[in-house]
Order: structure tokens, then sequence, then C-alpha cells
């Protein structure tokens, strides 16, 4: 595991939770880093730190990340996602919204609408030493990476999937 890459992340975590808090813009963590967070340690190398954010903060969420040295990086559909990077490091912040049913759901791109697994917003803070950031629930996470290839057929699941999941359960079926 590169562990000065997962340093600079982890950095970048805590940076992005202090911006995005100071301006009352929630962000929750997802995919890799929700499951390190949840069970208390960096288990793998990430490629990026993916977050979710809500639809309605996307456009003072952008400006936030570009004053304080984001660089945006364009290609996802509009509405549905927001990336950057900073010092090398890749943020992906995926979009969500509620429908008239309260359930959180996909704000933007060809799945608008789309509903989140439920327990998606329920979990506690995570913890990785002295960091401590909003997660995705992990049964919900647990869901999303066996879906995904199901849902999006182009996006095939990923050993690291496979890895992430029975990491996750064991941990569920510990608490």
């Amino acid at each position: 595991m590169n562990r000065e890459r997962a340093e600079r992340q982890l950095a970048l975590v805590r940076q992005t939770l202090a911006a995005a808090g100071y301006r009352g813009i929630p962000l929750r963590l997802r995919c890799g880093w929700a499951m390190d967070f949840f069970l208390g340690e960096v288990t793998r190398d990430h490629g990026d730190i993916d977050w979710f954010a809500w639809s309605k903060d996307s456009v003072a969420l952008a400006a936030l990340l570009s004053r304080v040295g984001h660089t945006p990086v364009p290609g996802p559909p509009p509405g549905l996602r927001l990336d950057f990077v900073e010092d090398g490091l890749d943020s992906s912040f995926t979009l969500v919204d509620r429908d008239t049913a309260g359930r959180v759901v996909v704000a933007g791109g060809p799945w608008t609408g789309t509903p989140w697994p439920e327990g998606l917003l329920a979990a506690e803070p995570g913890r990785i030493g002295a960091v401590e950031a909003p997660i995705v629930g992990p049964l919900a996470q647990i869901e999303i990476k066996r879906m995904m290839p199901v849902w999006d057929p182009s996006r095939p699941r990923r050993a690291k999937d496979v890895e992430d999941i029975a990491r996750l359960e064991a941990a569920v079926r510990r608490r």
C-alpha cells in the first residue's frame, strides 16, 4: 500500500470536510474511503475520494472547492457529479436529491430520480485515527457494490469490490 498517498488523501478528506463544514455544506464519504472509515483503518490503496453531496449545494460546493485550490475536471453529466483534482488527488462528488416520497435519489444524468439503497445516510460517522467523517451506511454500501454491475452493465464488478463486500459483511456481523 502507498502510505504516503493514503496520508495525503486522508489529509484531503479532513481539509474538504473542514471547508465544507465551515460553509454549512454537508458531505458524506462513499465507496472505499467510507468503508475504511467504517472499519477504522486504511485497508487498501484508493484511486480517488468519493463523496455524496446534495444537489442543492452543488454550485456553492464547486465555488468553495475552487477557492480552496481544487481544479474542476470536466466530463460527468450535468447534475450527476462534480469531479475535482487537488495536488494530483482526485475527488468525486456524486449529487443526490430527495424525491416526493423522501427517498434519497440520483440527482441528475441518465438515472435521475432512481432511489439509492435504504439506509444510505443513516450511518454514524466513521473514524480513522483522529479524523472523523460522515459515511454512507455499510449495508447500503454493500448493496451498491453488489448491484452496480446489474444497474449499469458497463461497470463490471471489480476484484476490489468483492474484497470490500467481504470486509464490510464481516465487520457488520461483528457489530
